[in-house]
């Protein structure tokens, strides 16, 4: 049995793929303070950006998103813990 190799975009539509270098450059960016903030908006506006980094971003996004829901419910725990503790003591 032959794979489905149907490709429901047009020849035109395919992205280019993103070099090792292309990696590089924008994981190097993205490390620096600021540039990586502003970076961020650029490619995520830009509509002809290449869907690989949109899609990197967006899920890098998503895990900021998640990350930080799991820090706030940790700190909130932690700091209800130590009020208690705390009122223990008065």
């Amino acid at each position: 049995m032959e794979p489905d190799l149907r490709n429901f975009q047009t020849p035109g539509e395919l992205a280019k793929v993103m070099s090792i270098g292309d990696w590089i450059i924008t994981m190097l960016l993205l490390s620096i303070p600021l540039v990586n903030i502003i970076m961020f908006i650029v490619w995520l506006a830009s509509p002809n950006e290449n869907p690989n980094r949109k899609n990197y971003l967006l899920a890098s996004l998503i895990m900021f998103g998640i990350m930080l829901g799991i820090y706030i419910l940790l700190i909130v725990v932690f700091a209800g813990t130590m009020g208690g503790l705390l009122s223990m003591f008065d």
